[in-house]
């Protein structure tokens, strides 16, 4: 930094004249610093980076921040995040480099002390009294960081605040890690590009996926647990209905045997939670500060899974309720400790940083891509190579497909058509959901009166790891389930996929073998039934990927093997279509 500069930024910034190393940043780090800074030196205002949670935007931007200060071209920065919880966070990070945020800076004071070279807020605080901040923005030379910029979409009141706030800003850098929102409300600061369908899309100047930062190390590889298992319930007209989580049944069906399943009351969840808790001590053995978390539909709901855990490892549980004055004390006390499990409620917000979580357990009705993609985004940042992520989940089909996807990228797109499965609508709902489960008691609550829970019970579905399904129904506390639990902890994603596969082979053998011996029809035709499905979900997973009819694959594959129909196949001739596949997939025909 050169002498004048150091001397026009000491009063505001007193450390970072004595400070002369910034931290090592990451490739894709490098990449989009030197797109901002290009774009800058053009004098372009504003910049959006959209990178998957856990590759370290914060890093970025602080990095981002430093630059400008040490070129003269700021004197302040703003930092505007989505929680409370997330300003000290901020401010924490920023202290690291010598740039001091106030995050306790009130509305109503309106002034703070000299030592301070920014602060860090809240988008709800800028609502309240944009006037303020427009006269702080246009006080000083400052870079306005805009953290999950999709939060100035939430109200249009709120999209208005901030554009008279920080539309005088020197700088603005936007960022995001999950999806858009998909209403018409442009969100401020943020470009929209037409595109080959005449759809206004918004367009980032610089974007890192998490198949990307999966390939350099930057994030772990997901292991997807499912669990279905048989429901039972009441509904408001005094019907008991049964029903198998994960087996075809209405919309209205699904959600009731959903909520059923998280009721704690039932065994579905003490069952699940004994997995993930054995999926946590296997994790513990190569990692041991492994972290776990329950995310909780309500605190009603949170208390009770707590309970079960604190019965399960006769350890007492943090518990963290987003509206508690203690909450963000909690969270950072969880963080620096060893303890093994965390349960929480809305308390999965954009980057809420707790590295050591390697275990999560998605106990929510909450079923918005959004929401999905920032609690999955807690258990993915990367420490060393070799963490994996087990991610616990009900078998609901809309959950499963998020957690299918959760590479693909989204863009805000202004006037998007609508769809016939109601995409359109899914996403138009997408925030008021997300602030539902940040900010109030219920979220698609299980305390809703449309029904009432009888029982449940749980068994092991399958693994989706890759886009791919691994394993078959198999009991819980069964050997078939440890098979996959027992994973060791430490592992790259071949290796992964490896173990997947040596297990599944493993599961269908035996699975071959029950079925030639037992003497209980029953037994044969669910374990048929399961490999019928694993297979039918394999046909759709590859006819995704090579855009051919799932008819022409199910052909091709019957053409490998031989034998009937899928209907009529036998076990052995679906387990070898199965296999057929699967090596389809790593590039074996």
């Amino acid at each position: 930094m050169s002498t004048s500069a150091a001397h026009h930024l000491s009063p505001a910034f007193p450390e970072r004249a004595a400070w002369g190393t910034a931290p090592k940043l990451r490739a894709w780090q490098e990449g989009a610093l030197a797109a901002y800074l290009e774009r800058s030196a053009a004098g372009e205002k504003d910049f959006l980076t959209v990178a998957t949670p856990g590759a370290g935007k914060t890093t970025y931007a602080l990095q981002v921040a430093t630059e400008l200060l040490d070129r003269g071209l700021i004197r302040e920065v703003t930092v505007v995040a989505p929680t409370e919880h997330l300003k000290h966070q901020w401010a924490d990070a920023a202290a690291r480099v010598g740039i001091h945020l106030n995050p306790a800076f009130a509305n109503s004071v309106a002034v703070q002390s000299h030592e301070y070279g920014g602060v860090a807020l809240t988008y709800a605080q800028v609502a309240s009294r944009p006037d303020l901040h427009r006269q702080r923005t246009l006080a000083r030379p400052t870079l306005v960081i805009l953290d999950e910029i999709h939060h100035g979409g939430d109200a249009k009141s709120w999209g208005d605040a901030i554009r008279e706030a920080f539309e005088p800003a020197t700088r603005r850098l936007s960022l995001t890690g999950t999806p858009f929102r998909s209403d018409t409300s442009p969100i401020p600061f943020v470009r929209y590009e037409m595109d080959e369908q005449g759809i206004l899309r918004s367009a980032a100047d610089h974007s890192y996926g998490y198949a990307e930062a999966l390939r350099d190390g930057v994030v772990r590889p997901v292991l997807f647990l499912a669990y279905g298992g048989a429901m039972r319930w009441r509904t408001k007209a005094g019907d008991e209905v049964a029903a198998r989580l994960g087996e075809p049944m209405t919309k209205d069906a699904a959600a009731q045997a959903w909520r059923t399943a998280l009721d704690p009351k039932g065994e579905w969840i003490p069952s699940v939670l004994r997995a993930a808790d054995k999926r946590l001590t296997e994790v513990r053995r190569h990692v041991p500060d492994a972290g776990a978390m329950v995310i909780a539909s309500n605190q009603t709901a949170a208390r009770a899974y707590a309970r079960h855990l604190e019965a399960i490892t006769g350890e007492k549980p943090t518990v963290v309720l987003s509206d508690d004055s203690g909450a963000s004390a909690r969270i950072e006390e969880y963080a620096a400790a060893t303890s093994r499990w965390l349960v929480a409620v809305r308390m999965v917000s954009e980057g809420v940083d707790v590295p050591r979580l390697c275990v999560g357990v998605y106990a929510t009705s909450t079923s918005t891509p959004l929401f999905f993609a920032q609690a999955v985004g807690r258990f993915v940042r990367a420490r060393r190579r070799g963490e994996t992520a087990s991610v616990f989940l009900p078998s609901v089909p809309v959950v499963l497909e998020l957690a299918a996807t959760m590479e693909a990228q989204r863009d805000h797109a202004l006037d998007r058509p609508s769809t016939d499965d109601g995409e359109a609508s899914l996403w138009a709902e997408e925030e008021g959901l997300l602030a539902a489960a940040n900010r109030t008691e219920r979220t698609l609550g299980l305390d809703e009166p449309t029904f009432e829970a009888l029982e449940s019970d749980a068994h092991f579905d399958h693994v989706l790891f890759d886009r791919q399904q691994f394993g078959l129904h198999a009991a819980v506390g069964s050997e078939e389930e440890q098979d996959y639990l027992g994973l060791p902890g430490l592992l790259e994603p071949d290796q992964v996929a490896t173990l997947l596969n040596e297990r599944q082979a493993k599961q269908s053998r035996q699975t071959r073998g029950s079925a030639r011996h037992t003497a209980a029809p029953i037994s044969a035709h669910r374990a048929l039934a399961a490999q019928r499905k694993e297979l039918n979900s394999l046909v759709a997973a590859w006819a995704k990927k090579t855009g051919a009819p799932h008819a022409n694959v199910h052909l091709e594959l019957r053409r490998a093997c031989g034998g009937p129909e899928l209907a009529q196949a036998s076990s052995e001739q679906v387990a070898e279509r199965i296999e057929r596949i699967r090596r389809w997939f790593v590039g074996r025909r």
